[in-house]
């Protein structure tokens, strides 16, 4: 029964003298936890708390949970060692990536294989998480860093690329027979990347620039119709991730908060997540309502409850 059909059957049983039932009991209670979160405009439920402490270094990004809900990061340690995070905390190593390997983004593919952008050897690695194999699935000299990944319904991957030192930045496309296409060059520093639930849009952030773009996702996975989804007048971004309703969680590097922006592009709300660095936010948990950020000021991961579940 759902709260509002059951405050109007509590309310008749209750003009008529008789007793409530369990189920409407169970009603009420679910009523008053909405109301009481509403009105308190959502703290109880997106506040951030601390996960791990210790462990990682200030390179930590890329946070992405398995199937099972494990929480992988990199730069446990080292910089080319992925961590594997436990739901109560524990950090340990997972694997380091080999010499000249450096991993930033990390996305699981359906097969429970980990892709893993390598911006110091400029490929896209793939990491076998049974035999901890690791192989280059992807790589072209034209890349500059490759920065984070996103994975479309259909298993086609993007990837953000940019260039620090010019400003500059481009995005690629790993189609489902491996093989590599340039989709966009001459953008901004290309940073946060990720697809909407439906897989008919990306989004590519651009760190320096503060700009959001938005593109269509054609039938061939090629991006067309580039327009501009929000524009940010200071701080700067890093990674990004949509909830199953298309809402997209948005990193704010320097400002210490992620943003939560609705299909349109406004504001819904900011959350506090206790430094000033996050670079990267996964969904996860059992439900997979709960939104882990890599926070690079204080080398950890720290945690929050969303009100909808990650798309996936």
């Amino acid at each position: 029964m759902k709260p509002w059909s059951s405050l109007l059957a509590i309310g008749a049983w209750m003009w008529e003298g008789r007793t409530m039932t369990r189920e409407m009991v169970a009603g009420l209670m679910a009523w008053c936890g909405v109301m009481a979160w509403a009105q308190g405009g959502g703290e109880g439920l997106e506040k951030a708390t601390a996960l791990t402490s210790g462990g990682f270094t200030e390179g930590i990004e890329g946070p992405a949970c398995d199937a099972k809900g494990v929480l992988y990061c990199v730069s446990f340690g080292t910089a080319p060692t992925i961590g594997r995070v436990t739901a109560d905390g524990r950090a340990e190593a997972f694997v380091t990536l080999p010499s000249g390997r450096t991993g930033n983004g990390i996305r699981f593919e359906k097969d429970g294989r980990m892709l893993v952008a390598d911006y110091t050897g400029h490929n896209v690695l793939r990491v076998d998480p049974a035999t901890r194999e690791v192989t280059v699935v992807a790589h072209d000299a034209r890349m500059n860093q490759p920065n984070d990944l996103a994975m479309a319904p259909d298993g086609t991957v993007y990837a953000s690329d940019p260039s620090w030192a010019r400003g500059t930045g481009q995005v690629w496309r790993l189609d489902r027979q491996g093989r590599l296409h340039l989709e966009q060059e001459g953008m901004g520093t290309t940073n946060g990347i990720e697809v909407s639930p439906d897989g008919r849009l990306l989004y590519v952030n651009e760190s320096i620039q503060r700009n959001v773009w938005v593109f269509d996702i054609g039938r061939d996975g090629r991006l067309s119709a580039k327009r501009l989804f929000r524009k940010f007048v200071d701080h700067g971004f890093d990674g990004m991730r949509c909830d199953a309703d298309g809402k997209l969680y948005i990193t704010r590097h320097g400002k210490g908060t992620v943003v939560v922006l609705d299909p349109k592009g406004e504001v819904v709300r900011e959350v506090d997540v206790l430094g000033k660095h996050p670079t990267n936010l996964c969904f996860g948990g059992e439900d997979r309502r709960t939104v882990y950020v890599t926070e690079a000021e204080k080398k950890r991961v720290v945690m929050f409850r969303a009100d909808r579940a990650g798309r996936e």
